[in-house]
């Protein structure tokens, strides 16, 4: 979805054939209520960071059937005409509410809410998974990478092994939410200000007669902004030799300073000790040294822990695939019914504990103590319950009841935002800069037990004790209120 493309039929067939049978039933115009949540935090991690609500929005707003999409349905011989005649004149009339990108979130937190009519509800289950699943996975892990690099810029170098065209694209997007500093693909820039920067390939130094002249030529192209890619041969024997050789014979005579070198193999911490020790001595320290090749969190650790001299970072497969563990999880479920005004809450049970939903039309609070502005707990509660931060509240645990805590001097924040009411985008969304700004002070917000790679500790989503006892009871009863 890289443009304004019409994904209306981009959806899972069984959501049209249960929109049909929903249209030849009672239920067509009851009102459901979906969340959209995960239930595991990729790579064992302590948090995962909210992307894709902006393409959301867009895939809302343009939901349309054209006659050509009716006429192929027709072609299934399986839908009745009056529901071809509904889809014709398709519009998305319902509510939803949604957490802001760049938000840290949580497993089984509703990270999107849609209320509408059963059909209309059904209909966009598979784009609203798709678009939140796949930038919210690649904010996840450019944020671990991001924080992997210790105040190192991090540049997504990653199109070219992508998933596809929109996978580069809203990934480049969701990799900059998440901290990146930059994106090698160019139309991300273009289409989302994801800024775009690059150098050379070897192929610039091997279309030369000489490495020299290839770096020189670059460096009378591109006084102000010189990088040199310098392990196409040997990295110490000639690539560094013959870029400050280069920066000597045409930046230095104009008064141009080098920007960096680039290694793209080898032993990138042991040849990045050697490169900024040449450097120096040839009055370059102020020259970065970029290293790239196969890089993801750990290696990058690996990298800095032992001694590398390195100023930025460009990461690629890794990141823009999330290799290490390329899907989010984020499920699609019914939460509640409406008819007349009563709502009525629905579970899933099932027998894999985690696969249970928590029900009921919710609210999602995030409570921080005033004293430190840390996040403490977040607090899943019914829609009508309102938390009242000038007193003490008591938050539980809600598998092991009996692990209570009483919070007094915090303050409770509403995580949802309307985004459409009756239809009506009422969000307007903000400039991806001030996104990836949120991400990193939301972060900030999180102990560094939460952030830590290894055995991180366990961010506590507690329900509120109405919602306890709803879910309890429906347990107890089979999923029947």
């Amino acid at each position: 979805m890289i443009n304004e493309q019409n994904c209306t039929m981009l959806c899972d067939f069984y959501q049209l054939t249960m929109g049909n049978g929903y249209y030849k039933t009672k239920y067509a115009q009851r009102i459901e209520y979906f969340d959209l949540f995960f239930r595991r935090i990729p790579d064992g991690g302590g948090y995962a960071v909210c992307a894709g609500l902006e393409q959301v929005i867009k895939y809302i707003e343009g939901l349309r059937f054209s006659g050509e999409d009716i006429d192929f349905l027709r072609s299934k011989g399986i839908f009745d005409e009056g529901f071809l005649d509904y889809m014709r004149d398709f519009r998305f009339e319902g509510d939803i509410y949604a957490v802001p990108e760049g938000t840290p979130v949580f497993p089984y937190e509703p990270l999107v809410t849609v209320r509408a009519p059963a059909i209309q509800a059904q209909l966009i289950e598979t784009m609203l998974l798709l678009l939140i699943n796949h930038q919210s996975l690649i904010a996840t892990k450019a944020s671990r990478i991001v924080r992997a690099a210790q105040g190192r810029g991090v540049s997504e170098f990653g199109s070219r092994r992508a998933q596809g065209a929109s996978g580069a694209v809203l990934g480049a997007r969701a990799a900059y939410i998440g901290g990146c500093t930059g994106t090698a693909c160019v139309i991300a820039d273009e289409l989302y200000n994801v800024p775009a920067t690059g150098t050379m390939a070897h192929s610039w130094v091997q279309m030369f007669d000489t490495e020299l002249e290839a770096f020189e030529e670059y460096c009378r192209i591109y006084p102000n902004s010189t990088t040199l890619l310098v392990d196409t041969y040997n990295v110490l024997k000639s690539g560094v030799p013959n870029a400050i050789k280069a920066f000597d014979n045409v930046l230095k005579p104009i008064g141009a300073r080098p920007k960096g070198i680039r290694l793209d193999s080898g032993d990138i911490a042991y040849l990045s000790v050697e490169a900024r020790k040449m450097l120096d001595e040839a009055g370059y320290p102020d020259c970065k040294i970029v290293a790239s090749n196969s890089l993801d969190e750990h290696i990058i650790t690996d990298l800095l822990s032992q001694g590398a001299k390195i100023d930025l970072f460009g990461v690629g497969e890794r990141l823009i695939t999330a290799s290490s563990e390329p899907v989010f999880g984020g499920v699609y479920k019914l939460a509640a019914t409406e008819e007349n005004g009563v709502i009525t809450p629905k579970i899933k049970i099932s027998e894999n504990v985690a696969k249970i939903t928590n029900p009921h039309y919710k609210k999602l609070y995030r409570l921080y103590d005033k004293k430190t502005g840390k996040a403490q707990a977040d607090l899943l509660c019914v829609h009508d319950e309102v938390i009242d931060d000038s007193k003490p509240i008591e938050i539980f645990d809600p598998d092991f009841t009996w692990k209570r805590k009483t919070l007094t001097d915090f303050t409770a924040k509403e995580l949802q935002v309307p985004v459409f009411i009756g239809g009506k985008c009422v969000y307007r969304s903000p400039d991806i800069k001030d996104i990836r700004s949120r991400c990193a002070q939301q972060l900030g917000t999180l102990w560094e037990s939460v952030l830590r790679f290894e055995n991180p500790h366990r961010y506590y989503v507690d329900l509120s004790q109405k919602l306890w006892d709803i879910r309890h009871g429906l347990l107890s009863n089979g999923g029947r209120g």
